[in-house]
């Protein structure tokens, strides 16, 4: 398939048949059907050139940092490729990006760190539509330093955040703004430049939890004019690790929780421990393989150039799979439609079948979605389906329109 830059220059990016060539969980069978993943907003599958880093660095290279041997070298210049890689991916520089075991780990010891310098009459707004990894960690600063957490409400009919809400929440008390960049239960994409205006207006901090997003739209964090931002490699193909945007003067100057003898400066400073270095080396390797999928001068471009591309096939696939769940009888779906701001991420109920059946089955026809709350409990609350859960079916760049046409033929006969 081709498409134009903005300068005009036809561009080739990988097809669809040959992404899925580098992916080998894509050869598994389930009951005699090729298996359609559409379990990718729980962690898509990964390239075969993500599996071969991580054993490179494990069987070549796996030693501990900062020491006078080879394999301590190589192990440093592997974590400084990583940060590289993952401030291309941010349009950050390297020394703000942080490592950590997951997105809710590093969110936890941000906040922990954050609030160490606020206390009673300090607010923090969160909202209703975002994964509880970017409410806990704020709400455990209510118990710990007497901070109070305002929540904004979602409307639950188009599954939005209502703005007026948000707006009214933001005071001169205000410290920080917690907000998804994308639900992952639902896929609405929130504005979180507006976001960060009504931040910039009181003089507060911007956290942007992107684990949603990141798969589906480039982050630039300068141009969302966020303070952190953070996100799960194994979200984008990458193995289980994750990964924090930080403004480097936040980094340099926060009172994060650290051992005397560990460095002090950023971004190390905001890192506890011995990072999973096979996992760095794997994420690097993830983004890499993003930016493969298409010629240009920096991997920046390319990744940009991948994901309008991505982002393009992605809404054709969602069009589909809504109009076709949406159309069938005894089905129930969520979130914005095609047209609005959202990611190819569809939660859905099938009318007198629970959602764990509903999975069940459709793992008979080679179909594998998951299902509950994601995380997203007050999401699932708001919808009136908190007990049973929703059925989340999300599309990835390995998806076909074929596999999209079996989930809606299967879950047309689960609905009879």
């Amino acid at each position: 398939m081709m498409m134009t830059d903005a300068g005009h220059t036809s561009v080739r990016i990988a097809s669809t048949p040959e992404i899925r060539e580098q992916f080998p969980a894509l050869t598994r069978s389930h009951n005699g059907k090729p298996v359609a993943y559409f379990d990718g907003p729980g962690g898509t599958q990964v390239p075969r050139v993500v599996a071969e880093a991580m054993n490179e660095y494990l069987f070549n290279h796996n030693a501990n940092t900062h020491w006078s041997y080879p394999t301590s070298e190589e192990t440093d210049a592997i974590i400084a490729s990583g940060r590289a890689a993952m401030a291309d991916l941010f349009n950050s520089s390297p020394s703000e990006v942080v490592f950590g075991p997951n997105m809710t780990t590093l969110t936890f010891h941000l906040a922990r760190a954050l609030g160490r310098a606020w206390g009673p009459g300090d607010e923090v707004i969160v909202t209703e539509l975002d994964h509880h990894a970017n409410v806990a960690p704020w709400q455990a600063l209510a118990v710990e330093r007497g901070v109070v957490v305002r929540t904004v409400r979602m409307i639950p009919e188009t599954g939005q955040l209502d703005w007026l809400d948000l707006e009214k929440q933001v005071s001169r008390r205000t410290r920080l703004i917690a907000i998804g960049a994308a639900s992952n239960a639902i896929g609405t994409v929130n504005d979180i430049k507006g976001a960060a205006q009504l931040a910039r207006s009181v003089d507060a901090l911007v956290f942007v939890d992107a684990v949603h997003y990141a798969p589906h739209a480039l982050v630039d964090v300068r141009e969302l004019d966020c303070d952190f931002l953070a996100c799960s490699a194994y979200k984008f193909y990458g193995p289980h690790i994750g990964a924090l945007f930080g403004r480097l003067e936040l980094l340099s100057g926060i009172d994060f929780p650290k051992l005397r003898p560990a460095p002090d400066t950023a971004p190390e400073r905001a890192e506890t421990g011995t990072q999973n270095q096979e996992g760095i080396a794997g994420a690097t390797a993830a983004i890499d393989f993003l930016a493969s999928l298409t010629p240009g001068d920096t991997r920046r471009a390319r990744l940009a150039r991948v994901f309008r591309e991505l982002h393009a096939r992605g809404e054709l696939l969602f069009k589909q799979m809504w109009q076709g769940l949406s159309e069938t009888r005894g089905v129930t779906v969520f979130g914005p439609p095609p047209e609005a701001s959202r990611t190819p991420t569809l939660s859905f109920i099938v009318e007198g079948v629970s959602s764990q059946e509903v999975s069940r089955r459709l793992v008979e026809c080679g179909v594998f979605a998951s299902h509950g709350n994601f995380y997203a409990m007050t999401v699932a609350e708001r919808l009136g389906h908190l007990k049973d859960g929703l059925v989340r079916a999300g599309c990835a760049c390995y998806t076909t329109e074929e596999e999209v046409a079996r989930l809606v033929d299967a879950v047309r006969t689960i609905s009879q």
